[in-house]
């Protein structure tokens, strides 16, 4: 057992290999710093985490260095002493700020970091409260065009370098560099590279101050008016832990959440900006029934009662003529609500598996300065662009011992065996749908086909009636990732318009009388499905659960994120 004595208290570390800053965490006590992430290498720059180190002996005494050294350079080890509030580290501190602050801008007030920048909370905790600065302000001019998404407040920086670590150590790409020397050094690309690889938006969460920003995000909102709500990435299966940072029922940013479990630390552009399509007016937000003149605007009550009267009476007809598919970005609760209640009006009724997206094959990280993939992989963009395809086909085996593919009711429906179609949707856009004319004109031929989609595609040009679905942020539940891991959607806004969420809407084609809550039915799921009874003992936490019978994620790599499995 090794114990460190951080402020005088004795903290237990086991066999964990930690330097003081990570010590100190478990004992609850803030040593500041801007240098140290967890997933770069250490440096010890910034000298923000100057502490004093001892060591007690055997007898009891305990002998201190006579100088503070930083805590992200010094390994935690048995019998350890660190001080953190001496009036040496304090003064320490104190020093480090003042030096940072002497060519900071006062830019507070239009600074995109400010709310959540580490130098106006450490000025507050640890600093002074005024500058003896007399001369004017070292301000070299911005680089606004250091790569498509990110612009650089040159004369915001701290050269703390974690951007320039990270494009070397964990996209591999190498585009960012330290020019010039002493009081001149900055932050720049290397000439024709400017930072564009698929995981340079991580860059900006890096940055404690705001020297990095996204042009995305850029000028749209003060940070203390969003709420930030935990949830997972619906981009591809790694299933990356994120928040959904919104405000008024619009959603202005996703953000990496540190998971062990699933991706580590980062998140790849492509789930990062990919958000816009739920805030995009051209989403269908009524629910339409189709008549003499085309598909009208329709009520919820009256639309689902004709819903309910349809499908049982075609069930009653030809049950193998009725078709339900369900997409891969369903939840796993609603997937089983749905198929709860097809399997209800008969057995003989047919669940499908929606398309499963693939662009390309896993994209790994880092690599080399040819593009080619280097080992350990530190991070995975998968080829399969869903979040829970694994749950989905899990609630399909219970539900009828087999996964039916879509192409398989397409045939059907070609060969006119099919009398009603349910399709699930919920895609997002993709550069050529989820679904194309060719297979749009299949599903014409289709007497009674019920569209739950996001906006208009060659499926609901044939929908007799279309329901408009809930984005990921607007809808609560589980995701299962290519591994395994169940983690927790939460709902961050509310649906726009007459929109209701997917599983509301399931809740409701059961008769079942209250609102849809998704613990609930994970529970219920938990009782019925074996794969998902380990749910119902436990929350699914902060990191997720591990689920029996899958490889747990990064088990072909060293790191978090994992390889192509």
């Amino acid at each position: 057992m090794a114990v460190v004595y951080v402020n005088d208290r004795p903290i237990d570390i086991g066999s964990e290999r930690l330097n003081l800053i990570q010590a100190a965490q478990k004992a609850g006590v803030l040593i500041p710093h801007y240098c140290w992430h967890p997933a770069l290498s250490v440096v010890a720059s910034c000298r923000m985490c100057l502490v004093e180190v001892g060591e007690r002996k055997p007898d009891g005494t305990v002998v201190m260095q006579p100088k503070v050294v930083p805590a992200c350079q010094t390994p935690a080890k048995d019998g350890t002493v660190v001080v953190t509030n001496s009036e040496r580290a304090r003064y320490a501190q104190q020093q480090t700020l003042e030096s940072l602050l002497l060519n900071h801008p006062l830019d507070c007030p239009v600074c995109d970091k400010a709310g959540e920048c580490l130098l106006q909370d450490y000025s507050y905790r640890f600093g002074r409260a005024h500058s003896r600065l007399v001369d004017d302000k070292n301000q070299p001019p911005n680089k606004p065009y250091i790569g498509e998404q990110i612009t650089l407040f040159t004369d915001r920086c701290i050269m703390c370098t974690r951007c320039v670590r990270f494009t070397r150590e964990i996209s591999g790409t190498a585009e960012l560099e330290v020019v010039h020397r002493g009081h001149h050094a900055e932050i720049d690309i290397f000439p024709g590279r400017p930072c564009n690889n698929k995981l340079a938006g991580n860059v900006v969460d890096l940055c404690p101050v705001g020297a990095l920003c996204s042009k995305d995000f850029l000028y749209k909102q003060r940070v203390w008016f969003l709420k930030s709500q935990a949830s997972v990435c619906a981009d591809c299966s790694t299933g990356c832990s994120v928040f959904i940072d919104s405000n008024k029922d619009v959603v202005y940013r996703l953000r990496p959440r540190s998971n062990p479990l699933a991706q580590g630390d980062f998140m790849c552009d492509e789930g990062r900006f990919g958000y816009h399509y739920i805030n995009a007016r051209e989403r269908w937000t009524r629910p339409l029934a189709r008549g003499p003149s085309g598909l009208s605007p329709a009520d919820w009550p009256s639309l689902l009662a004709t819903l309910r009267r349809e499908l049982r009476a075609a069930a009653q007809r030809r049950s193998w003529a009725v078709v339900a598919m369900l997409s891969p970005f369903l939840t796993c609760e609603e997937a089983f609500l749905l198929a709860k209640y097809f399997k209800g009006l008969s057995e003989q009724v047919r669940l499908v598996l929606g398309p499963v997206p693939i662009v390309g094959e896993d994209d790994t990280y880092p690599k080399d300065a040819r593009g080619r993939p280097v080992q350990p992989v530190k991070f995975t963009i998968r080829a399969e662009k869903c979040p829970n395809r694994r749950g989905v086909e899990e609630v399909l085996r219970h539900f009828q011992g087999e996964v039916v593919t879509f192409d398989v009711a397409l045939r059907r429906a070609d060969e006119g065996q099919v009398e009603v179609m349910y399709l699930a949707a919920g895609y997002p856009p993709r550069p050529h749908g989820w679904i194309t004319p060719e297979q749009g004109a299949v599903l014409a031929k289709v007497p009674r086909l019920i569209v739950h989609d996001l906006w208009d595609s060659p499926a609901a040009q044939a929908a007799t009636w279309f329901l408009p679905a809930a984005s990921v942020a607007e809808k609560e539940g589980t995701f299962v990732n290519h591994a395994g891991l169940a983690q927790a959607v939460r709902r961050a806004i509310r649906p726009p318009g007459e929109c209701r969420a997917d599983g509301q809407v399931f809740w409701e084609l059961l008769e079942r009388r209250g609102l849809f809550h998704a613990p609930a039915v994970r529970a219920e799921l938990a009782r019925e499905v074996a794969f998902f009874a380990p749910l119902g003992s436990a929350d699914l936490g902060e990191h997720g659960m591990q689920l029996p019978g899958a490889p747990a994620a990064g088990a072909d790599s060293t790191t978090p994120g994992g390889a192509p499995t």
